[in-house]
């Protein structure tokens, strides 16, 4: 099966990420998003790999050039592979979920869908967050984690700890990451293409704290073609 076509489209007017190679585009919600920071940070180290086995990567997210600047420098993601567009055009046309929609705006869908509802698998994530899990990696060096059951697996707290700070981040330069709250609910989706157009791999986001469907290894359907770490 062919990739989408409005994605095709977007790629022939992206210097470099023509068919020939293998292209991986990470479609991110809104740059102040949880799952966009989350997911940029998982890619960040992780890069240079997949430009040494032959695939491009590209990022598109929702917001304006300030809040990609400030979004690079602090999740380590490289300005020059995120793409930004005011309005999420591209989500649409490629048919992603664009989020519960309730009267009075965004907002009200926004907290709505982090109490889970229209948000499927949010409640378990936000708690998995909170109790740890042995099949996820480690994620901070502190010690202090290490009292709570141990060292090479991600511990209790501690990627809500990494969720902690990244909304302080997000919440203290609101308006540069987050320029219009008109798509706060929008969510994003991730597409392998092989370099003849074949799609390798899709995930379309179903809700808040869904970027993959691998959550506890996001990068999972990569291994294919890395191997595993």
């Amino acid at each position: 099966m062919n990739a989408p076509e409005p994605l095709l489209q977007r790629l022939a007017q992206v210097p470099g990420m023509g068919a020939g190679r293998r292209r991986l585009v990470l479609l991110f919600s809104q740059l102040g998003d949880f799952d966009s920071l989350e997911y940029a940070q998982a890619f960040a180290p992780v890069l240079p790999r997949l430009e040494a086995a032959g695939i491009d990567t590209l990022a598109i997210g929702i917001g304006e050039l300030p809040g990609r600047d400030r979004f690079c420098a602090f999740t380590g993601f490289p300005a020059d592979r995120l793409m930004v567009e005011a309005e999420p055009h591209l989500h649409r046309a490629l048919g992603l979920y664009g989020g519960l929609q309730t009267p009075g705006g965004a907002w009200p869908g926004l907290l709505l869908m982090c109490a889970g509802i229209g948000s499927p698998g949010t409640l378990a994530e936000v708690l998995r967050g909170y109790t740890g899990d042995r099949q996820a990696p480690q994620r901070l060096a502190s010690s202090l984690f290490a009292l709570a059951g141990g060292e090479g697996f991600q511990r209790p707290f501690e990627l809500a700890t990494v969720r902690l700070r990244n909304m302080a981040e997000v919440l203290a330069n609101w308006r540069t990451y987050v320029p219009r709250d008109d798509f706060l609910t929008q969510r994003g989706g991730t597409f392998l293409l092989e370099a003849d157009d074949t799609l390798l791999y899709s995930y379309r986001d179903r809700g808040m704290l869904g970027f993959s469907a691998t959550m506890a290894r996001p990068l999972s359907f990569l291994d294919p073609y890395l191997g595993a770490p």
